[in-house]
């Protein structure tokens, strides 16, 4: 699938990397003066296209900021973002809107489902909203995948919490977006609930070549993944390849988490 560039006027077309988002010299500050909370301070980090990482850190290490910043939720204060040949900060929030939209599939640890449509309905609405018609192909085999075939007709109160949160995986996949910023997703799951979605990102990203960008605070979940980026004080603190939760675990302790 080709990436789309956009450009500002005047300016010749970045080159399009072979990382799905990446960001150098990122910082936010929130307040100022002394009482000013430096949550970033000056974070280079780079996501691999098709790669399954989990960003942890102890609390208010920045990993929720460092998502939203990179995911175009939240403004940084200075440095870059990319989405692949995109550069992010320095677009309008009118480009923003659309490019979350296009480019971009979310999942918090709210579901975020609407009650008052069915599953399907909730799947789809996102790609409705951007007057896109989903692909009926993919969209078949997105929900086959998730085993939402049967459950399609059923109302979020109707669904436990594991098929809300299966509902909004597919809700992210099935605009085949660049990335997933999934955000604490087993949070308000039972351990075989979550873990069965944890199984669903990484087949996303092993079966489909999807980029799945995670924050979380649990180092079961974040064994999940192919890669681990510490953070601490709003600053990178290290890496774990192939991590388990044991490495996760030992990692954190001694950043203090």
């Amino acid at each position: 699938m080709s990436v789309p560039v956009m450009t500002v006027p005047g300016e010749p077309p970045a080159p399009v990397s072979s990382a799905a988002v990446r960001a150098t010299g990122l910082t936010k500050v929130y307040g100022s003066g002394e009482t000013a909370v430096h949550a970033l301070a000056g974070v280079d980090v780079t996501f691999e296209r098709g790669g399954f990482t989990a960003i942890m850190g102890p609390s208010g290490s920045g990993k929720s900021t460092l998502m939203h910043c990179l995911a175009g939720l939240d403004a940084a204060t200075s440095g870059q973002v990319w989405l692949g040949g995109t550069e992010l900060t320095r677009l309008r929030d009118d480009q923003l809107t659309r490019l979350r939209r296009e480019r971009i599939g979310f999942v918090f640890q709210a579901f975020n489902l609407l009650p008052v449509l069915d599953a399907r309905e909730n799947i789809v609405l996102p790609m409705q909203l951007a007057g896109r018609r989903p692909d009926p192909a993919w969209f078949d085999a997105v929900v086959a995948r998730l085993g939402l075939r049967e459950r399609l007709r059923h109302r979020p109160s109707e669904l436990s919490g594991g098929q809300q949160q299966r509902v909004a995986i597919a809700r992210a996949l099935l605009p085949r977006p660049d990335v997933v910023f999934a955000d604490e997703p087993t949070g308000n799951l039972d351990s075989r609930a979550g873990a069965e979605v944890l199984d669903l990102l990484r087949s996303s990203v092993r079966e489909t070549g999807q980029t799945v960008v995670m924050v979380t605070h649990d180092p079961t979940a974040a064994s999940y993944a192919d890669r681990v980026v510490l953070l601490a004080d709003g600053r990178p603190a290290g890496e774990i390849d192939r991590p388990t939760a044991a490495s996760v675990l030992e990692a954190l302790r001694g950043l203090g988490g």
